[in-house]
C-alpha cells in the first residue's frame, strides 16, 4: 500500500477538501484522513498512480505539495537534518559575509555551490577566505541578529524524539551556529566545520577535514550503525547539492524548498510547507505534535 499526503502553506491553510476526494476517487483510494484542518490530508492507495508528476506540477500552481510513499515504515527512528536554509532560514556564512562587507560576493559562490554549480569543499575554502580578520565575537552578533529558525523546526524535532526518535542536525556551516541551533531545538548532536581564529579575530582558514556531502553520508551511517537500525529508518531533510548523498541513502529524503537541482533527483519534495510537513508525512496529526 502507498499513503497519499497533501500538505499547504501552514499560514494560509487552504487546502480545498473536494480536492482530496478528488484526488482520493480518481486514485481508488480509501477515507481520507485529515491531518490538520484545511493544510494536511492523507488517504491510502494499491499503488502509486502513473501521472503522479503531472499532478505533482499542477497542484504546485495551487501551493499544495504531494507526496506518494510506502505506507509501512513511514515514521522513523532517526532524524538527519541539514541546517543552513533547513533548519534555519539562513545561509550562516553568508550573514558572516555581510558583516564583513563581502555579503553579495559569498551569497553568489554560496547560491552556485548549493544549486551543484561548484565544487563545495572548494568553494567554502574560497568563501571562509574572504572572513579573513573578521572579529571572531561577530558570531555571536550574527547568531543574536541575523538568524532565524524555520517554522515547525521545534515541533519536528521534539515529536520525533517524544516517540523514540534519535537527532542529528550535520552541517557543512560551522559548529558556532550547529551548537546554539541543536540547543534550541532539543537536538542530541550536531555536527559542522570549525571556523578557525587567532587573537580574537577569523583567520580566514577552516579545519580539516572539511565536512560535506560525503561527511553527511559518514554521519547517516555512522549514527544508524550506533544505534542499531537501519538506514531505511532515517528521515533525510536538506536544500542543497551537498546533502543529495544522504537525501538519497536515508528511508525517507526529504528536499525542502530545495534548488531546482536538487528537487529534480528526489522524489520527496516540499516547497509550500514548513518543517511539521515532515510529521504529516509520518502520519502524525497537528493534535499530536509537541510545541
Amino acid at each position: 500500500m502507498q499513503v497519499v499526503t497533501l500538505i499547504t502553506t501552514p499560514t494560509e491553510r487552504n487546502l480545498d477538501a473536494a480536492l482530496v476526494d478528488s484526488l482520493r476517487n480518481a486514485w481508488g483510494g480509501g477515507d481520507a484522513t485529515w491531518l490538520a484542518v484545511d493544510e494536511a490530508a492523507e488517504f491510502a492507495i494499491p499503488v502509486a498512480p502513473g501521472n503522479q508528476w503531472d499532478v505533482w506540477a499542477d497542484l504546485q500552481n495551487a501551493c499544495v505539495d504531494l507526496v506518494i510513499q510506502p505506507l509501512e515504515g513511514r515514521r522513523k527512528k532517526m532524524l538527519l537534518a541539514d541546517m543552513d536554509s533547513t533548519m534555519i532560514r539562513q545561509e550562516c556564512i553568508d550573514e558572516l559575509a555581510a558583516e564583513a562587507g563581502v555579503g553579495a560576493r559569498v551569497a553568489d559562490i554560496t547560491a552556485r555551490a548549493m544549486n551543484g554549480e561548484l565544487d563545495f569543499e572548494a568553494s567554502l575554502i574560497e568563501r571562509v577566505g574572504l572572513l579573513k580578520g573578521l572579529p571572531e565575537d561577530m558570531i555571536e552578533q550574527v547568531l543574536d541578529q541575523r538568524i532565524s529558525h524555520m517554522p515547525g523546526g521545534y515541533e519536528l524535532v521534539n515529536t520525533m524524539k517524544a516517540h523514540g526518535a534519535y537527532t542529528a542536525l550535520v552541517s557543512g556551516g560551522f559548529t558556532a551556529f550547529t551548537a546554539r541551533v541543536a540547543a534550541a531545538l532539543g537536538f542530541d548532536e550536531n555536527r559542522a566545520n570549525t571556523l578557525l581564529a587567532s587573537d580574537g579575530k577569523l583567520t580566514g582558514e577552516v579545519q580539516r577535514p572539511i565536512l560535506g556531502k560525503a561527511a553527511k553520508v559518514e554521519a547517516l551511517e555512522e549514527i544508524s550503525s550506533r544505534l542499531g537500525i537501519s538506514e531505511k529508518d532515517v528521515l533525510a531533510v536538506g536544500d542543497g547539492a551537498n546533502d543529495l548523498g544522504m537525501l538519497k541513502r536515508a528511508g525517507t529524503g526529504v528536499a525542502l524548498h530545495a534548488k531546482p537541482t536538487v528537487q529534480a533527483e528526489c522524489n520527496i519534495r516540499i516547497n509550500h510547507g514548513d518543517l511539521t510537513a515532515l510529521l504529516f508525512l509520518q502520519g502524525y496529526s497537528r493534535d499530536a505534535l509537541v510545541t
